[in-house]
């Protein structure tokens, strides 16, 4: 693992704490989404984006179309952790996506800092750095590396 990389993951998110909720934003200070932090912290550390994100509901809970565009994403420019889920410490700098519900698509991102704790975006509030919780721990559905850590 490039522990220097994950460092700066880590460093380059906790700079984004306390930016505002702005759905499909990502400016640090001024605004941004879940998504939007990610995409930041990707700007960050590797530079350009890989590809532009398309037009997103701001609702968590949609009706399940067969699909995880997330997900899907997640997996074209980072690196699934092959741990399976139920044993995965979160490792400082991996990219996790929840799941609200067992049988919908991922609607959540956020950045671990460590294996008890995050930096995520959500609806009414700043960004945060929070535990993760055994709540956070039940809708892990992925997670992922940057490119370069794994």
């Amino acid at each position: 693992m490039d522990r220097a990389l994950a460092d700066r993951i880590v460093e380059e998110a906790r700079g984004w704490v306390g930016t505002p909720y702005r759905h499909q934003a990502s400016l640090k200070g001024v605004g941004c989404d879940c998504l939007g932090l990610l995409r930041g912290v990707w700007r960050g550390v590797l530079g350009s984006e890989p590809e532009t994100a398309p037009p997103y509901a701001a609702s968590w809970v949609e009706a399940d179309r067969g699909d995880d565009p997330l997900a899907s994403a997640a997996r074209r420019h980072f690196v699934p952790v092959a741990t399976p889920l139920p044993a995965y410490v979160p490792q400082p700098g991996d990219v996790l996506l929840f799941a609200f519900r067992a049988y919908l698509p991922a609607k959540h991102c956020a950045v671990a800092t460590g294996p008890a704790a995050m930096i995520h975006a959500h609806d009414g509030a700043a960004v945060c750095e929070v535990a993760l919780t055994p709540w956070w721990r039940r809708h892990l559905a992925h997670a992922f590396r940057f490119p370069g850590i794994a």
